[in-house]
This record gives C-alpha cells, sequence and structure tokens, in this order.
C-alpha cells in the first residue's frame, strides 16, 4: 500500500508536470518571443489547470471529504484558480508573455500544498459546515486574483524603471524626433501598427529610442505591453479579487457566528484578512487619482499581495489562532 499511488495523487503529478514544463516554455517566449514557444506552453497551461480541477473533483468522489478544508486541498485549487484567471486574461487580452511566471508560482504553490498532504481525515466539528462550500472557494480566489496582479505589477515596475533609466541618459536624435523612422522594425519578431507604434512610443518614449537606436534589452522592452496597458491588467485583475475577498470577509463571519458563537473575535485570521482588504481597497481608492496611479498604486497591489500571502500562509501555518493549521 505505501508504494501505491492514487488516481488523484497521479493527477497532482501530471497537473505538477505540466505547469513546471509549460512555465519553463512561456518563460522562454517572455524573453524570445518565439511563437511555438507559446504555442506549447498554453496548451500546458490549459491541461495542467483542467487536471488539477479534476484532481480536486475526483479526491471527494473518492473520499467523500470536502477537498478544501486543509492546506493540501486549498493551496491546490489557489494554483488552479490562479491558473484559470491568467488563462482568462491571456485569452481576453493576449498576455501569454506573462505565463511563465504564473506557472511558476502555481507549481510552487501546488508542492509546497503536496507537502501537507495528510492523508484523509474527517474535518473537524467546526469545518463540517455547508459555509466550508461556500466561504473557502471564495477566499482562495480572490488570492489567485491578488497573485495575477501582483505578476503584472512587477512587470508593470520593470518597465517602468527601465523607462527612468534610459530617459536619465544623455537625450540623442532619436528623442527629439518624436517617432524613431526605424522603430517599427526594431524588434524583429514583433511587427506593430501606426498606432500600436505611437502609443509605445508616447507611452515609454526613452525605451523607444533606444530601442530604435539598436539596444537590445530596450528591444526587448517594447514588445511588452505599454506601461497604462499592464496598469489596465493590473486593475482588473484586482477588481476581481476584492468583491471576492470582501464576500470572503462577509461568509468568514457568518461561519464563524454558527461555529464559534460570534461574528468577529479579532482572530489572527481574521485581523489579517481585514489588513489585506483595506490595502487593496485602498488601491481601487488611489487609482482614482491621477498621481496616484501608476507607479504607487503597483507598489500598493505587490503590498496587498504580500499582505494576502501572510493572511493566507503565515498566519494559518506561524500564528495560533483558531485557523490555525498547527497540530
Amino acid at each position: 500500500m505505501g508504494s501505491h499511488i492514487s488516481v488523484d495523487e497521479l493527477m497532482m503529478i501530471v497537473a505538477l508536470a505540466c505547469y513546471t514544463l509549460g512555465a519553463l516554455a512561456l518563460l522562454m517566449f517572455f524573453f524570445t518571443r518565439e511563437d511555438w514557444l507559446r504555442n506549447l506552453g498554453a496548451p500546458l497551461a490549459i491541461a495542467g489547470c483542467v487536471t488539477q480541477f479534476a484532481q480536486l473533483i475526483v479526491r471527494y468522489e473518492l473520499t467523500h471529504i470536502w477537498p478544501l478544508l486543509n492546506l493540501y486541498g486549498s493551496l491546490s485549487l489557489f494554483s488552479a484558480m490562479s491558473v484559470a484567471i491568467f488563462i482568462g486574461f491571456a485569452i481576453r487580452y493576449k498576455l501569454w508573455f506573462a505565463g511563465g511566471f504564473v506557472l511558476a508560482m502555481a507549481a510552487i504553490f501546488l508542492a509546497y500544498g503536496v507537502t501537507w498532504n495528510e492523508g484523509t481525515m474527517p474535518a473537524v466539528p467546526s469545518l463540517q459546515s455547508y459555509w466550508a462550500k461556500v466561504h473557502v472557494p471564495i477566499v482562495v480566489s480572490s488570492y489567485a486574483a491578488f497573485l495575477v496582479a501582483f505578476v503584472f505589477s512587477c512587470i508593470y515596475l520593470v518597465k517602468y524603471y527601465a523607462e527612468r533609466h534610459y530617459s536619465s541618459r544623455p537625450a540623442g536624435p532619436l528623442v527629439a524626433a518624436g517617432t524613431p523612422a526605424n522603430f517599427a522594425g526594431a524588434h524583429a519578431s514583433v511587427s506593430y501598427s501606426g498606432t500600436e507604434q505611437a502609443k509605445i512610443t508616447r507611452d515609454t518614449p526613452a525605451i523607444a529610442a533606444a530601442a530604435a537606436m539598436g539596444n537590445p534589452t530596450a528591444t526587448w522592452l517594447t514588445s511588452l505591453p505599454t506601461l497604462a496597458q499592464l496598469d489596465i491588467v493590473v486593475y482588473r485583475a484586482i477588481a476581481i479579487g476584492l468583491p471576492l475577498i470582501s464576500i470572503g470577509i462577509i461568509t468568514g463571519a457568518a461561519w464563524a457566528k454558527e461555529a464559534w458563537g460570534a461574528y468577529w473575535q479579532w482572530d489572527p485570521k481574521e485581523t489579517a484578512a481585514l489588513a489585506t482588504w483595506i490595502v487593496y481597497l485602498a488601491y481601487m481608492h488611489l487609482h482614482t487619482r491621477n498621481n496616484w496611479r501608476g507607479l504607487r498604486t503597483n507598489w500598493v497591489s505587490i503590498l496587498g499581495f504580500a499582505t494576502a500571502i501572510f493572511c493566507y500562509l503565515g498566519v494559518n501555518i506561524w500564528i495560533s489562532g483558531l485557523h490555525s493549521y498547527k497540530m
């Protein structure tokens, strides 16, 4: 029995393999823009995601225990939802170039979750509630949306600070020219329409000028979406996550009332969730202010993801409380 691998464990291995190979392919696509790498990585991402959702269903059918009540099942859903939300964005906005980072993070969290696989054990009485089937998926899905926002915030900051780096250099004649004459051919594997060329030049003029002069790093940076486009992607991902965590906090309070007799007890998990909600609410508010939108709000997005992961894993693993996974 010790050497026997169950069907759901085999599916987990398949999903991990898909994510790992897909991450490698899409990371290479991020740097090279070779279409065949995207065409390899995208199906692997989809296959891994589908396999993970199927694994959760199979596990429930085999054990008849809701699979999201421990860190193993919870992290499995977190990885699957992160990839699923990213796939939606990638198909809608042609964002496969960032898939390597999302898949790599999904693979890491999934592999970590596997270390928490304690086999089949019935849930403690407080977890044997219909709220478990509502609250946990909603909250975990909010964290997944925040992960997608985090990845694009990081890419935004890379391009933003690259623009500052190139703009600090002495301006050449191509900067003054507005739109460099040879900009359209700056990146061999990316073709630009006149409108796209104008957007990139207006959004990051120093990068566009350096690319036109043949700088390979600047040339590669022009293949990324504009700062404005990246900022919109972050905003839309958080616009998915914030309502979800809001509903998650409300359903969590209802569950707490049923299980422990009070809606709110300032348990470490409740406090951390509230802090995460406040950070992302602040993001939404600050995004309406022109002088905050962009650099500052993307740093807030990164801070928000740090608070979300602390709420999700840090509190549960390292801090004793009603939500602790400690034995």
